[in-house]
């Protein structure tokens, strides 16, 4: 009898417990988005020669998320999202800020240029940019949405490096043999015209449609037969990403992607990246 009086004390408690778990099971109910204002929304032209100066300064209000148990009392995270306009924020450029209480954000001009040159549009060109904050709590959890800032800027062209008049790939990664036998262009050796590459804007050089043998190593140079310049990768030699990356001036070898087949090559010297698709 003692020991049924025991168990039953023991299942009883358990079934108290499990009542009081569900009825402190925290749930989401609603959120409120932040409002995002920026220092000016008048029309933009950022000039090189001004750097350093100030630019935009964007500022939002601090989300509410309100759950069973109260107001969210954690750090949010935030994202600055910047596109096109039209484009519905499906190409956002984005900014991370973290999980922090700091509710803005300033640029100087060289750091809203080369922002909006991510998204790889005309410069010298007026352009409609919109803006928005999205924030989230941990594991990007819960996201919402400020209001949409649109701002008509100009950019300007600043390349990581100076852009060469020509484009070459070279090395056992691209199709063309070579005099040597080892994929490799010899000094004085004459253009392979199939490895050249089209400048398709004042920045930017392309390859449409290239057969690559899988796993080999390349480099880039601007006149074909002359090592005296060449571009390479930013690091260890072959440890770059084989789908693209980083280049510098007198680079180490990149290595191509492992699959043998036709690639499109695009080489953007505002950036300094290049990739295969």
């Amino acid at each position: 009898m003692k020991n049924l009086k025991y168990i039953f004390f023991l299942v009883s408690a358990f079934l108290v417990f499990s009542c009081d778990k569900e009825e402190t099971k925290v749930t989401f109910l609603k959120s409120t988005p932040p409002e995002l204002v920026v220092s000016s929304t008048a029309n933009l032209v950022l000039n090189k020669a001004q750097e350093n100066f100030s630019s935009l300064q964007f500022q939002w209000t601090n989300p509410t998320f309100e759950f069973s148990n109260g107001v969210n009392t954690q750090n949010v995270s935030y994202v600055l999202q910047i596109d096109q306009a039209g484009k519905d924020f499906g190409s956002a450029k984005q900014i991370g800020l973290g999980f922090t209480n700091a509710v803005s954000r300033s640029f100087t001009v060289r750091e809203l240029n080369n922002t909006l040159s991510g998204l790889e549009l005309a410069d010298f060109v007026p352009q409609d940019f919109e803006f928005r904050i999205k924030a989230t709590l941990s594991n990007n959890s819960v996201p919402v949405y400020s209001n949409v800032v649109k701002i008509k800027i100009t950019t300007y062209l600043d390349v990581v490096f100076p852009v060469p008049a020509n484009l070459f790939i070279t090395g056992p990664a691209a199709p063309a043999p070579t005099s040597n036998g080892d994929g490799w262009m010899d000094d004085g050796e004459t253009a392979v015209l199939t490895q050249k590459f089209t400048q398709i804007n004042s920045y930017t050089f392309q390859i449409n449609s290239l057969q690559i043998n899988g796993g080999k190593e390349f480099l880039l140079v601007p006149v074909y037969g002359n090592w005296a310049n060449k571009f390479g990768f930013t690091g260890e030699g072959a440890k770059n990403n084989p789908s693209g990356d980083s280049f510098k001036p007198e680079g180490n070898n990149f290595i191509g992607p492992a699959a043998s087949r036709a690639y499109k090559i695009t080489v953007n010297f505002k950036t300094g990246r290049y990739s295969f698709e």
